[in-house]
């Protein structure tokens, strides 16, 4: 079921709430919101953006691609992963958390890709409604739907730069030992620095809140 704009600008919060409080010294908050769909298994990630007065650039994206654990929990920890323990950047420091951009995306559960051949696989990509996960034992990768519409993606490069991000041959997703999945999300962002929430449409404009 789709987040309300209600819950979604509430996911901000409480990302916006645990990065504050980690990064300021304070340690994790202790989980508080286990009702409603925070209480519900759910796949979430959390991204930081940094927008220092230019152009916004990743800071940090880990989350749960899985309903494995209960959606306010899933946004704490996420918050504090994304900003301490992404191996492509340094742990975000108390000096940015003015120019950060907390972005919420509560996923649904990733299901197989349909098709007759593998070649068929970008006609069932849904480039702005999707995102993509592959996996070929012991590698995996995971894109946000945002990602294929922020860099103007077709379906094919958008399979393509899936299986890089798990490790493999842009092309791996033409063998049928690589398994591919779809997922969708609800995304909402701050469109300021601490600032107001809004729901994103990624059939406008990937940064279109």
């Amino acid at each position: 079921m789709p987040l309300s704009t209600t819950d979604g600008k509430r996911a901000v919060a409480i990302a916006r709430e645990t990065l504050e409080a980690f990064v300021g010294g304070g340690g994790a908050p202790k989980a508080s919101d286990r009702s409603g769909v925070f209480a519900e298994l759910r796949g979430v990630f959390v991204t930081l953006n940094t927008s220092p007065g230019g152009p916004e650039a990743l800071r940090g994206c880990i989350g749960f691609p899985y309903p494995v654990k209960m959606l306010g929990d899933a946004i704490r920890e996420a918050t504090v992963a994304a900003a301490s323990e992404d191996p492509r950047f340094p742990p975000v420091s108390k000096s940015e958390l003015g120019s950060i951009l907390v972005e919420v995306s509560v996923l649904t559960r990733p299901r197989a890709v349909a098709y007759s051949r593998p070649a068929d696989r970008p006609a069932a990509v849904k480039v702005g409604e999707d995102g993509l996960m592959v996996t070929r034992p012991p590698f995996s990768g995971l894109l946000l739907p945002q990602v294929a519409t922020e860099f103007g993606m077709d379906a094919t490069e958008f399979l393509s730069q899936a299986c890089m991000k798990a490790g493999l041959q842009p092309d791996a997703w033409l063998d049928a030992s690589t398994h591919v999945e779809t997922f969708q999300a609800d995304i909402f962002s701050e469109l300021s620095p601490r600032g107001e929430v809004a729901r994103v449409d990624l059939a406008r404009d990937g940064k279109q809140r």
